[in-house]
């Protein structure tokens, strides 16, 4: 490539994939090739086997440890940043690799103790498709990464790291000199949000379509590493079990495939969507772990009763194997779930992220499972009970408090989230806006809600609730209403490791309740009632890293 034209590319930026961006794609996905493909095999070149896909696509699988070690697009070398090639964690190490081509397909196997990889080719399509078999934890993660040689994909978008020179947190949060944040964490979306991420200039575009994460921990709402910019390049990443802010213990088994795909510029083809894949092809590859289309089975629901219509629903089936999840329709909350393996699973209905119906549902091969209309008891949807006032909304997020948004792709300190400080006053209408999303015992602890009630309501005991959606370090509310003072609660089961610092509120959903006896109101109702907020534990250390927790609604019921 000329000096010219690689500025060309170097100014253009990176892309991050949903599904509502398929329909954009030009020139793009399995058949994007050209006139002068080559034939469609492979060689040995000592080192490497080197499988020409008869498209555009040429790459090298290493004989000694499994490594991608080359992948040249329309005559350009992708692969690469920092002497270190793309591979399964950081390396796997001395391995067994072989080869083989079977028809239109070739397979590469790649057996690392009880770890198996494998990449496949087809012929005509720019495309690397990856499965990993995860038997134990020998090895510690189950993370695949693409290393993208620096220049050819610039980025310096909010939810990606990008090179910035001062460390603020661990070795992972970033400030740029203008103090925005920055981290390989700050992934924006959750699972459910995308099929798949990467860059492209006007002419090449180079993603990670991500697979059903059938094997992976989390759920539909779990975030994690998507892709990394640095100085000396970039990286695309398929994660499959990830120890930050996990909520699940891992799942073992055959993951995939999901696909490094090349294309024109455009969008991957929706044809490699883990909802539209069809691997027909590979049925008979010999790939450990591998249950074809006629091995699984389908599960289908005709509609769900007693939903909010103002909240979008999912359904999730999942047990200690697998998970699934699909959304239900807006209008009767029909929902349907393809390619399941045959078990019985826990279904979980959730509006928005909150779980407001749990069931069990069997799922056999080549059969589909009919759910007649599932009813949601009013009393599982908090949102339902009648409150004096009403902070929030009852999702299981903390949609709408102040700085929620801008937490899942910055650090807490970063200059661009209003001050986490402040009060807030019952009937002022901006209740939701001026509550902070998250509080720390450090930082803003001490928060005061305002609040007046009438004659009636003064004579009388009420429940306090307060959801939270995760927690750092123990961190859970104490209350005070006036001079009287709530016990200490117990914490819930959270996970151990960070989270509010590094782009997730997706913990254990929790609800915190308190029994106010009538004596802690004020009798004058023309004065307002104080409710002071503040966040204990013993745990944590200070600032943003000190104890703290995420808050999904609080309300004062009737």
């Amino acid at each position: 490539m000329s000096g010219s034209a690689r500025r060309s590319v170097r100014r253009r930026t990176f892309v991050l994939g949903a599904s509502a961006a398929a329909g954009s794609a030009a020139l793009a996905g399995p058949l994007a090739g050209t006139a002068a493909a080559a034939a469609f095999g492979y060689t040995d070149d000592g080192s490497n086997y080197v499988i020409d896909t008869g498209a555009n696509l040429v790459f090298k699988v290493s004989k000694t440890n499994g490594d991608l070690t080359s992948l040249v697009y329309r005559g350009t070398e992708y692969q690469g940043y920092g002497g270190k090639n793309s591979h399964v964690e950081s390396g796997l190490g001395t391995s067994t690799v072989t080869i083989k081509q079977s028809g239109s397909s070739i397979l590469v196997s790649v057996a690392y103790g009880t770890l198996k990889l494998y990449y496949a080719a087809r012929s005509g399509e720019n495309n690397v498709y990856v499965w990993t078999n995860k038997a134990d934890t020998s090895v510690s993660a189950t993370r695949y990464i693409v290393r993208v040689k620096a220049g050819l994909f610039l980025n310096d978008e909010p939810d990606s790291y990008t090179y910035a020179p001062t460390t603020i947190e661990a070795s992972d949060v970033f400030a740029k000199s203008d103090g925005q944040t920055r981290s390989k964490h700050y992934s924006k979306l959750r699972v459910i949000d995308y099929d798949y991420i990467g860059w492209k200039t006007g002419s090449v575009g180079l993603w990670m379509v991500r697979s059903n994460h059938e094997k992976a921990s989390g759920g539909p709402f779990y975030r994690s590493l998507l892709r990394h910019q640095s100085a000396d390049g970039g990286g695309l990443y398929e994660i499959l079990y990830y120890g930050e802010n996990q909520t699940e213990a891992q799942r073992f088994g055959l993951q995939g495939p999901y696909v490094i795909a090349f294309t024109d510029g455009g969008a991957p083809s929706s044809s490699l969507y883990h909802g539209n894949l069809t691997t027909s092809w590979a049925d008979s590859l010999g790939i450990s772990g591998y249950v074809a289309a006629g091995g699984r089975g389908k599960v289908a629901g005709v509609g769900i009763s007693g939903r909010d219509t103002a909240f979008a629903y999912t359904v999730g089936i999942a047990n200690s194997a697998a998970q699934y999840w699909g959304s239900a329709r807006s209008s009767d909350g029909y929902f349907s779930i393809a390619g399941v393996l045959p078990g019985t699973y826990t279904l979980t209905v959730f509006k928005g992220e909150l779980a407001v119906y749990t069931g069990s549902v069997t799922v056999t091969a080549g059969g589909t499972t009919t759910l007649n209309t599932i009813a949601i008891p009013s009393s599982n949807d908090p949102g339902n009970a009648s409150a004096i006032w009403r902070i929030g909304n009852w999702d299981g997020t903390p949609s709408g408090f102040k700085n929620a948004d801008l937490m899942t792709y910055a650090h807490p300190s970063d200059p661009r989230a209003a001050a986490w400080t402040g009060n807030v006053v019952i009937g002022s209408g901006s209740e939701t806006s001026a509550f902070p999303a998250y509080i720390w015992k450090d930082v803003n602890s001490g928060l005061l809600v305002y609040f007046k009630l009438t004659a009636a309501q003064a004579a009388a005991a009420h429940t306090l609730r307060i959801g939270v959606t995760t927690a750092y370090a123990n961190g859970r509310p104490q209350i005070a209403v006036n001079s009287w003072t709530s016990a200490i609660p117990s914490p819930p089961t959270q996970p151990s490791t960070r989270s509010l610092t590094v782009g997730s509120y997706r913990g254990n959903n929790y609800t915190f309740t308190y029994s106010v006896p009538a004596s802690a109101w004020l009798t004058d109702t023309s004065q307002y009632n104080i409710l002071k907020i503040n966040v204990v534990s013993g745990s944590g250390t200070t600032s943003y890293l000190s104890a703290g927790t995420s808050i999904d609604a609080l309300d004062l019921l009737a």
